[in-house]
């Protein structure tokens, strides 16, 4: 048994599942530079108070999963690793004066996220998550593209059967007045709460709803529901939504018990799911609107809406998806896997510099290539490439004396002589007619 493991509730990530997260990295690039979305990143960790202040005291972040860092001096600032992006977007937006700039500003991020949480299938202490943030536009219209957009994130890395569930958790305006009817309702039945939601309930009573208790589920079922109590602004922002989600033709579902986990929200809140797979855990990603946070953090009021997508959450989906289908999920998800177009082996056995300087040639062309430096037999080294998984090797034998190599197709079993002048091209051309089939 090995002496030392990956923390609790940690993972490694291994090459093929380093190289299908590589994957949902390039998927997410590509669609926010798409959507006009900027990179930006934050520190791992933040002033403690950017969480508690952002995302509300009393909730299940603060109160459990936030890992704090202990200072090392009695006046150092207390610490916390980022359990996930927004509040510290906010506090970017709000400490480089974002709001000079154009409106929205809208960002976009990907990296690894920390909560002390209770470790189940796929929820880790270390996560990631792909964000979306545009601050600055009051919507509807921007919520709409945010929602059209995560949906299409899981079309795109291959997710079957995604749907969105939708919500409006009205504002400071209506939602005091719902609090009180929620807060009547929830007494009454306050035997019947279990100890946690009973505390939660003289001081969050919205969080109830967001209860993970299953007990809580009847209770939940008939409570009252937060879309028959809204202002006019706010059922005309959640009539508006609808309408432009109906224009682009994006299925949603109306969910009136969903809250979200954290206090920032106002207004819109949305979860996404696989159809069938709905329940406690089963998000696999969410977000909504929170026009109050980057007054909240320092700012003046701004209104903003963004989404997290758990992408440990999208491979796990991915693999029940192809267990589903009767395949291995590399067979499905063959993208995820990492290419390799060529590998570079010698008839001699000892002249790795020969190997090592070709294939360093065919990657400053471009293609994805490897040198075999071991010792051995050529053989030996035809089999290893095919294990790799390569397209073509790249053979140096007696040839190159005349200024030319063997090129071999590992999968058709077929070689042909290249001068090594024209390598490079040769291997493009050979490449990009295997990769199209």
């Amino acid at each position: 048994m090995p002496t030392f493991r990956a923390p609790r509730g940690t993972r490694d990530l291994l090459p093929d599942e380093a190289a299908r997260f590589n994957r949902f990295a390039r998927v997410a690039r590509d669609l926010a530079e798409r959507y006009g979305y900027r990179p930006i990143e934050t520190p791992l960790f933040e002033q403690a108070a950017v969480f508690e202040r952002g995302l509300g005291e009393v909730t299940d972040v603060v109160e459990k999963e936030l890992f704090r860092i202990a200072p090392r001096t009695e006046d150092s600032e207390a610490w916390a690793l980022r359990p996930e992006p927004t509040a510290g977007i906010v506090r970017a937006y709000v400490q480089h004066g974002m709001h000079t700039w154009p409106q929205p500003v809208r960002l976009s991020m990907m990296g690894p996220m920390f909560r002390y949480d209770r470790p189940q299938a796929g929820r880790y202490r270390q996560f990631w998550q792909f964000d979306v943030e545009a601050i600055g536009d009051p919507g509807p219209a921007i919520d709409a593209e945010i929602v059209e957009l995560g949906l299409r994130f899981y079309a795109e890395v291959g997710v079957r059967g995604a749907e969105v569930l939708v919500n409006s958790i009205g504002d400071p305006v209506c939602r005091p007045a719902y609090l009180g009817v929620l807060t009547s309702y929830y007494r009454r039945r306050a035997i019947d709460l279990p100890p946690t939601d009973r505390d939660r309930l003289e001081r969050n009573v919205l969080r109830l709803l967001d209860s993970k208790d299953p007990a809580m589920a009847a209770i939940n079922a008939a409570a009252p529901r937060i879309t028959d109590h809204l202002c006019d602004a706010c059922a005309a922002h959640l009539a508006g939504l609808r309408a432009h989600l109906d224009a682009l033709g994006v299925p949603y579902r109306m969910a009136p018990g969903l809250v979200r986990g954290l206090d920032y929200y106002t207004r819109t809140a949305f979860e996404f799911y696989v159809a069938g797979r709905e329940g406690q855990q089963q998000a696999i990603g969410g977000g909504g609107r929170y026009d109050g946070l980057v007054e909240l953090l320092g700012g003046r009021p701004t209104p903003g809406i963004g989404f997290g997508v758990g992408l440990d959450r999208v491979a796990l989906v991915l693999d029940e998806q192809a267990n589903v289908a009767g395949a291995r999920a590399d067979a499905v998800d063959s993208g995820d896997l990492g290419t390799l177009d060529v590998v570079v082996v010698s008839a001699d056995p000892d002249d790795t510099v020969g190997r090592l300087r070709v294939a360093t040639e065919i990657r400053a062309a471009g293609l994805h290539a490897r040198a075999d430096l071991g010792r051995r037999k050529l053989g030996r080294q035809l089999e290893a490439a095919s294990r790799d998984g390569a397209h073509f090797a790249v053979i140096l034998g007696d040839e190159l004396a005349t200024g030319h190599v063997q090129i071999r197709d590992l999968e058709a079993g077929t070689q042909r002589a290249v001068a090594t002048s024209d390598l490079a091209r040769e291997l493009a051309r050979a490449v990009k007619a295997h990769r199209h089939g």
